[in-house]
């Protein structure tokens, strides 16, 4: 176990070394990240869409690089490329390319929480939803990464990072991970897919997400209650 860890330190410490080295170095990867920032910041799923169809064959390349940013620049909008796959790439590949890529980000986050520590990952996201989030693993262990899949209690990446200060093993919060997302991931997409169809079909794409955003907001005090008793 040791030497495993030691190992996905040194290769991470690798992957982090060469993206700093890249960002420093290329004037484009700095224009294209501060780009993806801004589009996903804006929240617009159309100008997200036009944005990776300019990339031609690479968009999904793009697009996954763009879920992983998501996650991993905690809280930016990590339904907003979901919808975007679903819109370009249909509800079926649109859904595997999204539900992939932020498997892909979800993982990073639990390692770079892993192997790098805490100073680290505050420079990232959030202190105090950090915090929450560790109280928040105290109480409900490997059940609070479904929970906070299913129903977004707390952000995507922040739950992802604060797992990986907990003694979890990797394997149970990956599938707890994988099994969390899939409603979310799938509706987002097919909603997508739909939405050049009909008014009707936009509004819904619309109230999905803000009953999903109302269902975490409302749940959060009864699971702060829970905490607090425990």
């Amino acid at each position: 176990m040791v030497n495993n860890r030691k190992k996905y330190s040194y290769v991470l410490a690798l992957l982090m070394i060469l993206l700093f080295a890249l960002y420093a170095l290329s004037q484009n990867f700095r224009n294209f990240i501060f780009e993806a920032i801004t589009q996903l910041s804006h929240g617009d799923i159309e100008t997200v869409k036009n944005y990776l169809l300019t990339f031609g064959v690479w968009a999904p390349v793009i697009s996954a690089l763009l879920m992983v940013l998501s996650v991993l620049i905690a809280p930016l909008p990590a339904f907003i490329p979901t919808f975007a796959n679903g819109l370009i790439f249909g509800a079926f590949w649109g859904g595997i390319l999204s539900w992939s890529s932020a498997l892909i980000g979800a993982t990073l986050c639990f390692y770079i929480a892993r192997t790098l520590g805490r100073p680290v990952v505050e420079k990232l996201v959030n202190r105090k939803a950090l915090d929450w989030s560790d109280r928040f693993f105290v109480r409900y262990g490997m059940y609070a990464i479904v929970i906070s899949r299913i129903v977004p209690v707390m952000s995507y990446g922040i739950v992802s990072y604060a797992a990986g200060f907990t003694k979890m093993k990797f394997r149970i919060y990956i599938i707890g991970t994988a099994i969390g997302q899939t409603p979310a991931t799938m509706l987002y997409s097919y909603l997508g897919e739909h939405s050049t169809e009909s008014i009707m079909m936009i509004v819904w794409a619309f109230v999905a997400v803000a009953v999903i955003a109302i269902a975490g907001t409302a749940l959060k005090p009864w699971l702060e209650r829970k905490m607090r008793k425990k």
